[in-house]
């Protein structure tokens, strides 16, 4: 009775762990999903925030390419190192695509070298766990609303790009600069209403310069 009655805090204990974790009831849907219908390996797999999670119709955008779209959540950088086990290692994809890194400011505490560095510890990670995967890093995008933080995030872009023009199988996409006018400001008409999240315009930006880069 003794040992059921532990075996039963336990599971509790796990359960509530797991329910308290940030997204959960997202990363928890796909691997729902992937439980019904297994996702194909040696796919590309695209992993970040919500500018990858709203892309619902990312497969037509890139229809030569087997993809995997598992964008969740506001996540940050730290979200994606604690899930990686679970949507992006059993996967076995032949290239990652990441974005993330622009919700990581919304902490004050933050800066640009802690975000590189969040950034280096998940690429750490993937190099580890799926060794010789391609790594994408898709730029973090100036965002109207988040006009008080572009100078930090693009800091954080030149040096997560720094970081990696020294690794190989890894590649460093800019799309800051598409999505801003000739005046160097960002471009309002590329996203919705909310000024953070991108509309089709946005997207067709993003599709042009990201699709010659994937495998």
């Amino acid at each position: 009775m003794k040992r059921i009655t532990t075996a039963l805090l336990i599971f509790i204990s796990i359960v509530g762990f797991s329910q308290d974790r940030p997204f959960w009831s997202e990363i928890k849907a796909f691997k729902t999903a992937d439980s019904i219908k297994a996702p194909p390996q040696k796919a590309i797999l695209f992993v970040g925030s919500s500018s990858f999670r709203m892309w619902k119709n990312l497969d037509q955008y890139f229809p030569g390419h087997v993809v995997i779209n598992r964008g969740f959540g506001g996540s940050s950088l730290p979200h994606l190192i604690d899930y990686a086990g679970e949507i992006i290692i059993p996967y076995h994809p032949k290239q990652v695509v990441v974005y993330c890194g622009e919700n990581d400011f919304m902490s004050d505490t933050v800066t640009s070298g802690i975000v590189v560095d969040r950034f280096k510890k998940l690429f750490t990670l993937l190099r580890k766990k799926i060794p010789g995967v391609e790594i994408l890093y898709v730029s973090m995008k100036p965002s109207p609303s988040r006009q008080h933080l572009l100078s930090e995030i693009a800091a954080a872009n030149n040096g997560i790009k720094s970081f990696l023009q020294k690794q190989r199988h890894a590649t460093y996409v800019d799309i800051w600069h598409p999505m801003l006018d000739k005046n160097g400001d960002p471009r309002p008409e590329l996203f919705l209403k909310d000024m953070l999240h991108m509309n089709e315009a946005g997207y067709a930006i993003w599709q042009k310069v990201l699709g010659p880069y994937l495998k």
